[in-house]
């Protein structure tokens, strides 16, 4: 999964290349109100010093003409076997961590003095360090172990965020007996945590699940929909209703909860939401309304959830026609056609 900008929400652009990123403006009389601009690209300026050109004299402007909004860098894409063994059984947690910093000062972007700079390299050493001397009990656990590292142990680190995933090794059964030492890798869903912290703020931790892939072949349709001139799709009273699953939640401020017992309760609400009774099902009259379904019902059944957002991209089977053929095809034989996506957030009341 991509490591998202911490600094998504504002306005701007972003100078962002895998672990650096920083967003600056340009203050004073060169800043449009209410408006805020990247330095390489500064459509409002009309007195710089120089023209802007590719490569160009981008130091041309005063450093009290520039305003740094906001910098960040970190390391991404760090993997890893955990292995802990209780007796002669052994216990695996492989994950994915990306850790991002934001420190007190911008020294380093402006005059090149890279003396509060905690090395990429340093923090991924501190990322293996902890999970040798702490293990990983969690994935928020972990991800909380590390904003907290960081935050007591570098005075210049103002903010601090962590991004975990969990590569999904089940454990081998032979007729039902556990495997002591032998797993497999099972798609059921990608487990993942996002933990956050400014200094002298609350720490914020995030949970979630992606790439769960769900399918079911009847009580679903799409009809009443808005039609106009470009209008081709045909309502469907029964059709497949299958899609990929995202879903991120927020604790609020991190509490002392069991994190794995309540993931699980959500994937099993996610599940029961989608398919219905295991009898009868549940008729769905829109990707829309199953994806708000999943939602309220996660919301009603784990109170500690604060914001749960889902996004479904989905994917249309089409009945194949082959009456040219001399069959009839009642829904034996679909062809997947394209896909589209849904993102739907919602709160806890």
């Amino acid at each position: 999964m991509a490591f998202k900008s911490i600094f998504d929400s504002h306005q701007g652009f972003a100078i962002y290349n895998e672990s650096i990123s920083i967003i600056i403006g340009i203050s004073g009389n060169h800043r449009n109100k209410g408006h805020k601009h990247c330095l390489f690209h500064c459509p409002s300026i009309t007195q710089a010093p120089t023209k802007f050109h590719y490569n160009c004299d981008i130091f041309s402007l005063q450093i009290k003409d520039v305003e740094v909004l906001n910098c960040e860098y970190g390391k991404n894409t760090i993997k890893f076997l955990r292995l802990h063994t209780e007796g002669k059984k052994h216990f695996v947690k492989e994950v994915e961590v990306c850790t991002h910093l934001r420190l007190t000062s911008c020294h380093e972007y402006l005059d090149g003095n890279n003396s509060a700079v905690i090395p990429t390299d340093t923090i991924k050493n501190i990322v293996l360090v902890l999970a040798k001397k702490n293990g990983i009990s969690t994935l928020e656990q972990f991800a909380i172990d590390i904003c907290q590292h960081f935050m007591t142990t570098f005075r210049q680190v103002a903010y601090v965020k962590t991004y975990v995933q969990e590569v999904p090794w089940q454990r081998l059964q032979e007729n039902g007996v556990p495997h002591i030492h032998s797993f497999i890798y099972v798609p059921n869903g990608i487990r993942f945590c996002e933990a956050e912290q400014c200094r002298n703020g609350p720490l914020v931790v995030f949970a979630g699940i992606k790439d769960l892939k769900l399918m079911k072949t009847t009580q679903s349709g799409f009809e009443g929909f808005c039609k106009n001139e470009h209008t081709t799709l045909p309502e469907r009273k029964d059709r497949i209703l299958c899609g990929e699953l995202f879903c991120k939640w927020s604790y609020g401020e991190c509490k002392d909860f069991d994190f794995d017992c309540i993931w699980n309760k959500i994937r099993e609400c996610i599940l029961e939401a989608f398919a219905g009774p295991p009898d009868c099902g549940e008729y769905s009259p829109s990707y829309q309304k199953t994806v708000n379904c999943i939602q309220m019902h996660v919301l009603c059944k784990v109170p500690q959830v604060q914001v749960i957002e889902v996004v479904l991209n989905n994917t249309f089977y089409n009945v194949v026609d082959m009456k040219n053929l001399g069959l009839t095809n009642d829904k034996e034989v679909s062809k997947c056609s394209k896909h589209t996506c849904l993102d739907s957030r919602n709160t806890q009341p």
